[in-house]
């Protein structure tokens, strides 16, 4: 068998797990990517899709060679973070010198961390990049998995993890199960450049429903993401630069003063998916094809980097004599991360059907709750910690 294992998704999630897995013989199939992309430079001015990366992801980054890769100027520590809810005196804080940490989350592009993965994987030994062909069938039997590409190759493995988005090929392959419901919202993404510093501080407001955040970056810059109704983010996605800053400023209080468009803006429908399982016979999932959820934590990039992480830490657990694709070692993967994932989807849900709620005495309740939280010190350290995971 030439492989070990087989990646299918190129995607940040599927380009660190193969990275994690060096030491196996890694198949990674992009049917999304030209066979250059790896090689790809990237642009000098920003990508309008970024990333919050909580303390534990970058640590998986540097394990596996990738954080480094990274320009200090394309990444922005977060050492505080300023929640305000829908009413305007409610207030939460949390500040990384509080929790005792250096900073809360990193901020960085999409295309700067997916370049700095390709660029490790460059080096990999026993690795193989399979681009720009689809999946096209996928059959597991007592010994391996077996996957054929639309032009016409076939590949085997002990194992096949799907790293290959919410629309996976191999959850439905594999016959997984999944549930899935829309957020009627739509996430719509920007960049700015800002009057005022923003002294490394994330922002968040909750408007009893959208949640808009500003998150910084280098420089006097900042990264939007105002996750709103469909009609709502139709209407920003209309404005011309200069009406779409005005509408920021005015929605944050001109927080951080005036804004200027720096990178034209972005829309992703938001939709919660959640798979039945995320393993079977020879298979796993990872990253958005076992979940997706809300970004109202922007937590689902980190789910998916520590699926990554123990799932390879499974996978190098076994050894030379336990075969990677048998399902009982695989559940192993399974109940390590069953918890961590249920737990941040009941959060992030819950915040979402709390803050979205139009009842008065809801409204009080949530605002009071962040006034709450944020006189008690202990248990907002508790919650900063939690999502430092």
């Amino acid at each position: 068998m030439e492989h070990d294992l087989i990646v299918v998704g190129g995607g940040l999630i599927g380009a660190s797990f193969a990275r994690a897995a060096r030491g196996s013989r890694v198949a990674l199939v992009d049917p999304a990517a030209p066979a250059s992309s790896e090689q790809a430079r990237v642009p000098e001015d920003l990508d309008s899709r970024i990333y919050a990366l909580s303390p534990g992801s970058v640590a998986f980054l540097e394990q596996i060679k990738a954080w480094q890769e990274i320009a200090p100027e394309r990444k922005c520590a977060v050492r505080s973070m300023r929640v305000r809810g829908d009413d305007a005196a409610a207030c939460l804080e949390f500040d990384a010198y509080d929790a005792g940490v250096p900073e809360l989350a990193w901020i960085v592009e999409e295309r700067e961390l997916r370049r700095a993965l390709w660029q490790a994987l460059a080096t990999q030994d026993a690795f193989v990049h399979f681009a720009g062909s689809a999946c096209t069938s996928l059959e597991a039997d007592a010994d391996a998995v077996h996957l054929a590409l639309a032009d016409g190759r076939r590949i085997s493995a002990r194992l096949v993890v799907g790293a290959d988005g919410a629309r996976s090929f191999v959850r439905g392959a594999a016959r997984i199960e999944v549930s899935e419901r829309s957020y009627a919202q739509s996430a719509v993404v920007a960049n700015f450049s800002c009057a005022r510093p923003h002294f490394n501080i994330a922002f968040q407001w909750f408007q009893g429903g959208p949640v808009l955040a500003l998150l910084p970056l280098s420089g006097e810059r900042v990264s939007m993401v105002w996750s709103t109704g469909e009609a709502q983010a139709a209407q920003l996605m209309a404005a011309s630069p200069k009406e779409l800053a005005h509408r920021v400023e005015q929605a944050t209080g001109s927080e951080l003063g005036a804004l200027e468009l720096i990178t034209p803006a972005r829309v992703f429908p938001l939709h919660c998916v959640s798979a039945t399982r995320c393993v079977a016979p020879r298979v796993a999932l990872i990253g958005d094809a076992a979940h997706v959820i809300h970004p109202l934590a922007g937590q689902g990039a980190n789910l998916g980097f520590q699926d990554a992480r123990v799932l390879a830490e499974v996978v190098a657990g076994a050894g030379t004599l336990r075969d990677i694709g048998e399902l009982r070692l695989l559940r192993r993967y399974e109940r390590s991360r069953r918890e961590a994932v249920l737990a941040m989807r009941a959060t992030v849900n819950g915040l979402f059907e709390l803050f979205g709620a139009e009842s008065g005495a809801l409204r009080r309740l949530r605002n009071i709750g962040l006034n709450l939280t944020g006189s008690l010190p202990v248990l907002r350290n508790v919650l900063a910690r939690r999502a430092l995971a």
